[in-house]
């Protein structure tokens, strides 16, 4: 056979609110640590869910001369109800207010968060185009003395990365200025994705520092006489 269940707390009130409402009498605990048992609340507990139900006001107690004693009436308990039930569904109707208002916050957030994957991808490009940009600068070096035709094409190449590296950051400065006139909620949060993905205050358009290809091709037939 299986072992009997125990009754819940919930249960347990409800047991000892019973034997308030049949008798609508006073008692002191140690009658109610008489009663409890035989509706099936055990002596040890009696006291705990006592003390649950004066804290809910649906059982009240008051001292009269050494003796401490216990009463409640279901006209008292409706009251207490009601009041629970009306400070309930005030507190129900607040939250529900304060849960629109962060729906729709979230929902601001998310579309500033879905331009911010755009910018992050394009910044990742304009790095990756500045790598590009570096490195041709770098073989450009090499082609000094090589054939001006070679070093022309390498010249226009290095201009092209260029002018697309400072096209993404001229797309970069107008979707963060979109961002600031469609989210002004969000400036913090705006600007702190900025610092993390690297656009800071020194982010800027970059300048070319090659030297003209004409003034170098001169150089070159100069000391070329062929």
């Amino acid at each position: 056979m299986s072992k009997k269940r125990g009754l819940s707390l919930e249960e347990k009130r409800e047991k000892l609110l019973q034997i308030f409402y049949e008798s609508q009498n006073f008692f002191l605990l140690k009658e109610l640590e008489k009663l409890g048992p035989k509706r099936g609340v055990i002596t040890q507990s009696v006291k705990d869910v006592l003390q649950s139900l004066v804290d809910d006001d649906l059982v009240s107690k008051d001292k009269i001369g050494t003796s401490v004693y216990f009463w409640s009436l279901p006209s008292c308990a409706g009251n207490q109800l009601r009041n629970v039930y009306r400070k309930l569904e005030s507190d129900l109707q607040s939250s529900k207010k304060r849960l629109m208002e962060l729906v729709n916050q979230n929902d601001a957030l998310k579309k500033g968060r879905e331009e911010s994957d755009e910018r992050e991808e394009a910044l990742a490009e304009l790095r990756a185009i500045e790598l590009k940009h570096n490195e041709l600068k770098e073989e450009m070096g090499q082609y000094t003395e090589n054939d001006p035709a070679a070093f022309d094409a390498m010249k226009k190449a290095i201009e092209v990365a260029h002018a697309a590296a400072n096209r993404w950051t001229d797309n970069i400065f107008t979707l963060r200025q979109w961002c600031s006139n469609n989210f002004p909620q969000a400036k913090e949060q705006l600007e702190h994705l900025y610092n993390e993905i690297g656009i800071t205050e020194d982010f800027d358009y970059l300048e070319s520092s090659l030297v003209p290809i004409s003034s170098v091709g001169d150089q070159k037939l100069e000391g070329n006489p062929n």
